[in-house]
């Protein structure tokens, strides 16, 4: 459970159905990381929280056998009537054991793929068997972008039959209410009425920052007065600072670190537009976030982004890896008040006609009922 949007979305569906009143127990495996643990940094309504020790992040074949054995006997003495697993390898080791114990209804959220084009091909092939061995051990998958599904069923790793597209849910409000704050911006070294291009990712590889670098230098040129700001930490900072200063870029970047998920509105009402270069997204929590704080975003046209960047109407999408293209975008914007502001406004009600959390909750939960009938 760190900070992380599957890990989010997951406490957000277990807030629901604890608001419906059911019984909700949560399985996670340790929490430790850079990007902090979610459970510790925002407040969440008291239930029950099973840390089991072999349900490590890394693959590793004693705690991933041990891992299927506990949850094997865990899921028989509790007898719960669903079982719904987010992740990767939890997602197989935990279908795997719930359709063992018998669990009436087992299901899998999938955020992102394991497998993708960045992977190397013995891994993706690993990836893919593995994925259909578990999906034949559940009854049902969801998908938080209708990309995601057509990936899965471009690799056969299971009849359309068994999806289902359940945006992942957030809690927008914040976002919509969020107002930008001289003395944040202050704090962060950002000169006033500089316009702020921000990303809010961790500092990983495939996150988008080999991206947003190059495409900052283009927008510095054109429009000297941007200031840039990535929010989020990870083992990429010491790495992306001598970048920033050989590109010249010094002064006109600012690090905020890890920043809890309540304090992400004030960073993101601070930003003109929101850059979000990934290489692998399901569905980028953050874009899907600043449009609901009014700000238009750039991505990459891949996985499920092109699903909340509407080209043109909630901002620009560009073709995968062109930092060159995404910058000529931010350009645009930067350029043309009257369209960021039209931008803003339609990405606002986008983002809340789909991704209200309560909304996900009531899919879900009628969809568990359907099931178990």
């Amino acid at each position: 459970m760190i900070v992380g949007g599957a890990q989010e979305n997951t406490l957000l569906t277990i807030e629901s159905h604890l608001a419906k009143g059911h019984e909700v127990v949560l399985v996670t495996g340790p929490s430790p990381g850079p990007e902090g643990e979610l459970l510790r940094k925002r407040e969440v309504p008291d239930f029950e929280v099973v840390v089991n020790q072999h349900l490590v992040r890394e693959i590793n074949p004693y705690h991933d056998l041990m891992a299927y054995r506990t949850l094997l006997k865990f899921f028989r003495e509790r007898s719960f009537d669903v079982v719904h697993t987010h992740s990767s390898k939890a997602g197989i080791i935990g279908r795997a054991a719930a359709w063992k114990a018998g669990v009436p209804f087992v299901a899998h959220t999938v955020h992102g793929q394991a497998f993708h084009s960045y992977e190397k091909p013995w891994k993706n092939f690993i990836y893919k068997v593995s994925e259909k061995w578990a999906a034949k051990r559940c009854h049902r998958i969801y998908a938080v972008a209708q990309a995601m599904i057509d990936q899965c069923l471009k690799a056969g790793i299971a009849p359309e039959s068994k999806y289902m597209v359940v945006y992942s849910g957030m809690d927008l409000d914040s976002f919509v209410a969020a107002k930008a704050d001289s003395n944040l911006k202050k704090q962060l070294g950002i000169p006033e009425n500089r316009k702020v291009i921000g990303a809010i990712a961790r500092l990983f590889p495939l996150k988008g920052y080999e991206f947003f670098i190059p495409a900052a230098v283009e927008i510095a040129k054109k429009f000297p007065d941007t200031h840039f700001l990535a929010v989020g930490d990870g083992p990429m900072r010491e790495e992306l600072e001598k970048q920033i200063r050989t590109s010249g870029l010094e002064g006109r970047f600012s690090f905020a670190g890890l920043v809890a998920p309540g304090e992400i509105p004030r960073y993101t009402a601070i930003m003109d537009v929101l850059m979000h270069l990934s290489l692998r997204e399901g569905l980028p929590r953050s874009v899907v976030q600043a449009l609901a704080a009014g700000k238009p975003a750039i991505g990459f046209a891949l996985d499920g982004t092109p699903e909340a960047i509407i080209n043109g109407k909630t901002g620009f999408t560009a073709p995968a890896e062109d930092s060159h293209a995404a910058a000529e975008a931010v350009l645009k914007i930067l350029s043309d008040d009257t369209l960021a502001a039209e931008l803003g406004k339609n990405g606002r009600i986008h983002a809340i006609s789909r991704w209200d959390w309560k909304n996900m909750g009531e899919i879900l939960e009628k969809d568990y009922r359907d099931g178990l009938k």
